[in-house]
């Protein structure tokens, strides 16, 4: 059996930086860097951070030209209950929950992979859960020039959970409808299927 190998990969100039600051705000908090339980944490959170706001060096346009197809289906297509993480620029606190995004096609499908890995690159960035639902919306709609484009986010945020208002069972949603999706039926109809299970 092959060891285990970690497949991320950091630039360690900037890994280093990061982790010096993480180093700092650990000393600043008033513990010890050189505690045992705390000698990688630095490190650990610094590489974390990357990670978390990788689609910053994500193009999600490219990502979905990659796969675009020539197709005559015109009805509507929908990617629902897509998970999400993202952080809350506000104080960097995670929020998370799911995506449900919606297309009619104009000519051309995309793969279907492609759309949550247009979510994961928005939602890997300092966001605020408006600007992601907008971002998505229209890297879709100017991408694919479809029809149609809808994108309904539900999230809960740890920064209304744990500190300020501490609100545990709060949930916060965002929409937003390009195209044939402004029309009331067609919105109604992705609504209503985004809520039902048909399984």
């Amino acid at each position: 059996m092959a060891p285990y190998r970690n497949l991320e990969e950091y630039n360690i100039e900037i890994t280093n930086e990061v982790k010096e600051h993480f180093s700092k705000i650990v000393e600043d908090i008033g513990e010890d860097v050189t505690r045992e339980g705390l000698l990688k944490t630095p490190e650990r959170a610094a590489k974390a951070m990357l990670f978390l706001t990788q689609g910053y060096k994500q193009d999600a346009e490219e990502i979905l030209k990659g796969a675009m197809f020539a197709e005559d289906y015109d009805d509507m297509v929908i990617i629902k209950d897509i998970e999400l993480y993202s952080l809350c620029e506000h104080h960097m606190l995670p929020f998370f929950g799911k995506a449900h995004v919606a297309y009619i096609p104009n000519g051309h499908i995309v793969g279907l992979s492609k759309i949550p890995r247009v979510v994961d690159v928005f939602a890997r960035r300092l966001q605020v859960q408006e600007r992601l639902t907008h971002d998505i919306l229209e890297c879709i709609n100017k991408t694919l020039k479809p029809k149609g484009v809808a994108v309904v986010i539900e999230a809960a945020h740890m920064c209304m959970m744990m500190r300020g208002v501490q609100k545990q069972n709060s949930v916060t949603t965002t929409s937003g409808f390009r195209g044939q999706f402004e029309k009331i039926e067609t919105r109604n109809e992705f609504l209503k299927l985004i809520s039902s299970d048909l399984s």
